[in-house]
């Protein structure tokens, strides 16, 4: 397969045949594109990441049942899997995390962004940017918990099953993911300011 350049339409003939270094070869050779098609629209590394392996996984359980018939253009279709999935989650996320405190405020709560502010929109970024920084510094089980929850928008009972723990367990990880961001956010960000964050 890899002494001569297989086209898209040999390469999930072979997967369907049960070659599966077939469809790892169409991920390597896509996965490129179809990560800048997500981003482009949800303008988040991690966000990115995360829909471009569910594009691989809905690609799988697609053609897995017989249910793919764009022949030869295979590029196109999954990306028009990738760019919907994109869309519904920037729909669903309105291009920024929506991590609720206990007291039922967000970290966007005291900032007024303007929709036609370039300054606004700036400084939004730049602190979706930093609280998904902070998320990541967060401990594993905790920020597992937050990220099923907020992102993935699993409900506990979801939580507890998925990662083998009891619902109470997944509840309290929670409570402190949200305290330990809330105490990351009022230590290092005491200003929304642009000059805040070096470039």
């Amino acid at each position: 397969m890899d002494k001569y350049q297989v086209n898209d339409s040999e390469l999930v003939s072979l997967y369907i045949q049960g070659n599966e270094k077939a469809f790892a070869k169409l991920v390597q050779r896509h996965k490129s594109k179809i990560y800048t098609t997500i981003y482009l629209i949800v303008k988040d590394q991690y966000v990115a990441e995360d829909l471009m392996q569910d594009t691989f996984v809905k690609a799988v359980e697609t053609i897995k049942v017989g249910r793919y018939n764009d022949e030869g253009k295979f590029l196109p279709w999954i990306l028009r899997i990738a760019h919907n999935l994109a869309i519904d989650c920037f729909r669903r996320d309105k291009r920024y995390p929506e991590v609720v405190f206990e007291d039922g405020s967000n970290v966007f709560n005291t900032l007024d962004f303007s929709e036609d502010s370039v300054e606004s929109q700036q400084i939004r970024q730049e602190t979706h940017e930093h609280l998904r920084e902070l998320i990541q510094r967060l401990p594993e089980p905790q920020r597992q918990v937050l990220i099923m929850r907020h992102y993935e928008d699993l409900s506990f009972q979801e939580i507890a099953d998925a990662t083998g723990v009891s619902i109470n367990t997944a509840l309290g990880r929670m409570r402190y993911a949200l305290i330990n961001l809330r105490k990351q956010l009022s230590n290092r960000v005491p200003v929304y300011d642009t000059n805040f964050y070096p470039q």
